[in-house]
């Protein structure tokens, strides 16, 4: 099983970013991203279901929004009016029908003010 990420990097506050992910080796039952602010707790950002049913943490609601397509096993995480609160280590999971999830190796976003 392995994920791969892509599509961090630098912004300008209020810019936009989006983040993908792709599995292998998996039957997706959902995929999704935490973040990791510095100095902070690990925090749920977003995840959609093989039904194609989004989830957002309440700060991001309206700012993110997630996309993904199970049979090809892909995710995408698109950010919106970015502010210097969401820099952080975006890491994407896949959540299996049965096991464990599967994360990635975090990819950096920095919100530059």
């Amino acid at each position: 099983v392995q994920l791969v990420e892509s599509g961090g990097g630098l912004v300008q506050d209020g810019g936009s970013l989006t983040l993908s992910c792709t599995a292998s080796g998996i039957r997706v039952y959902a995929m999704g991203w935490y973040r990791q602010c510095p100095g902070k707790q690990v925090e749920f950002v977003a995840s959609i279901s093989h039904d194609d049913t989004p989830n957002y943490a309440d700060s991001m609601q309206g700012r993110f929004t997630i996309s993904g397509d199970a049979a090809k096993k892909t995710a995408s995480l698109q950010m919106r009016s970015l502010r210097s609160e969401d820099t952080a280590v975006y890491y994407c999971y896949a959540d299996p029908f049965e096991g464990q999830p599967t994360w990635g190796q975090g990819t950096q976003v920095t919100v530059s003010s």
